[in-house]
């Protein structure tokens, strides 16, 4: 009996222990998380605001939670609107900076904006505004306006917006389709911000339609997510054309060459980066690069560091990272012609490209555009990289891209080129179709064979998904 009992309080002690242990976990993942919806709120109000005033247009807090904030990652979202915040501009209005209150313990988090060219940057805990790259803003004076504000929780769905009106009937077929891109059609609960379809390229005059939900305009820029892949993948192809560089050439990073002997990320080239093959291990497949975008952590940190886990070349393996690692390897590129010079030779004054705190550029994500500057991108491909006169992108760069002769995705509709996804099996479609894909339902589809852009933007909240193959198509048949 006496060892019943305890062996009974032994497993009681067990059970005790264990359920600290898993309390304490949870106390800890907790606080990371606040610590991240923080981060997520600060860069949000900071760009979405101060690039939409750079732009000549007008964000409120109130919307940007309405939208940005509103059905994000299920960990963050039930947080991140409560959190309170200020937003500190200087004695010209433009904004200086953004912080959140998470911890009453720990300093606020901060994004801070850094000017017309790179936008806003997610700060660490506890660093200066000045501790960024060499073009950061001058430091805040004492006299700054203060903003403050505790938002109150804004609960939305598709159609049940405070402020939404019904789209306006169509009067063409095309117009019907774009109206439906608002209705839910495609995609049950899904929140259409803009869709906007181009015909023809630049050389043959130009036929642009589109729609826009309330609050939102040409001139409303959106976070691109991972439609920056394929801007990055654009930009390498620049860099390419400049006669600089080969995507054969390896990454290349230094420490890999000088870490010893036989270092076999050494294997790794910029083109196996743009198709998702390097084989390197990274902290989470897919769009998840949490201390990198919100954390406040550096490209060179967080994204450089992984081992490799298979050949290059090999698996297909979806990862920011190794979009980042293409990013790197034209590194020395960048400093000369920037992502807004060449966003200027296209005229894309709407579109700026963010950077970490080091001036590292987030190519993976961190890109804030509107629709008709999208669709502009698009239009170079439709024009084979050729623009007014100039070429941008070496010759056959649309067919190197939207080539899929990587490792492919499996059990995914969509094939993957470089930096661009495929809808080379989607029914309906035309097979030469490629696209730029991001979270929250963020698309630009360029159809070479039809002379077709496509784009459409959102806020989806997470378990929505819209039916970018659907629309296509159906745009495309309002087009025979």
């Amino acid at each position: 009996m006496k060892h019943l009992i305890l062996a009974a309080a032994g497993a009681a002690l067990a059970i005790s222990s264990s359920a600290s242990a898993q309390s304490a976990q949870e106390r800890i993942d907790a606080r990371y998380d606040r610590a991240l919806a923080a981060g997520y709120k600060a860069l949000f109000l900071c760009s979405g605001i101060a690039i939409a005033e750079r732009n000549g247009a007008t964000r409120t807090p109130e919307s940007i939670h309405e939208w940005e904030l509103t059905g994000i990652y299920p960990k963050l979202d039930p947080i991140v609107r409560d959190l309170p915040y200020e937003i500190v501009r200087r004695p010209s209005g433009q904004i200086a900076h953004v912080q959140v209150e998470w911890a009453d313990d720990m300093p606020d988090r901060v994004a801070a904006y850094y000017g017309p060219e790179t936008g806003c940057s997610v700060l660490p805990i506890g660093a200066p505004e000045d501790i960024s790259n060499p073009t950061a803003a001058v430091p805040v004076p004492e006299s700054a306006e203060r903003e403050a504000a505790t938002p109150a929780l804004v609960s939305v769905s598709s159609g049940d917006r405070r402020d939404a009106a019904p789209p306006e009937p169509a009067a063409t077929p095309l117009e019907q389709v774009l109206v439906d891109a608002r209705t839910g059609k495609y995609g049950e609960g899904t929140r259409t911000t803009a869709a906007l379809v181009r015909l023809h390229g630049v050389t043959n005059g130009l036929t642009e339609r589109a729609t826009y939900a309330p609050g939102f305009s040409a001139d409303t820029p959106q976070r691109t997510w991972s439609v920056a892949k394929s801007i990055a993948a654009t930009l390498v192809g620049a860099a390419v054309q400049s006669g600089e560089f080969s995507t054969d050439d390896p990454v290349g990073l230094n420490y890999w060459r000088s870490g010893g002997r036989g270092d076999p990320r050494n294997a790794i080239t910029i083109d196996h980066a743009l198709r998702m093959a390097t084989g390197r291990y990274s902290d989470t497949p897919g769009n998840r690069t949490d201390p990198l975008y919100w954390g406040g952590t550096t490209v060179d940190e967080r994204a450089a560091n992984w081992p490799m886990i298979v050949p290059p070349g090999t698996v297909y393996r979806y990862a920011n990272n190794d979009t980042l690692m293409a990013v790197k390897a034209i590194e020395s590129w960048l400093i000369y012609y920037p992502p807004h010079e060449f966003f200027a030779k296209l005229g894309m004054d709407h579109t700026v490209a963010e950077t970490d705190i080091r001036g590292n550029f987030v190519l993976s994500s961190q890109v804030w555009t509107t629709a008709r500057d999208l669709a502009t991108l698009g239009q170079l491909y439709l024009e084979d990289g050729m623009w007014n006169g100039e070429r941008l992108l070496p010759e056959n760069w649309r067919e190197y891209v939207s080539s899929p002769s990587g490792p492919q995705p499996e059990g995914r509709a969509f094939g993957y080129g470089a930096g661009w996804w495929l809808l080379n099996n989607s029914e309906g479609v035309p097979y030469d179709t490629f696209a730029a894909m991001g979270n929250r339902g963020q698309y630009l589809v360029v159809v070479p064979s039809r002379n077709v852009v496509i784009v459409r933007r959102g806020e989806d909240m997470v378990g929505t998904r819209f039916d970018i193959a659907a629309f296509t198509r159906d745009v495309l048949a309002a087009l025979d």
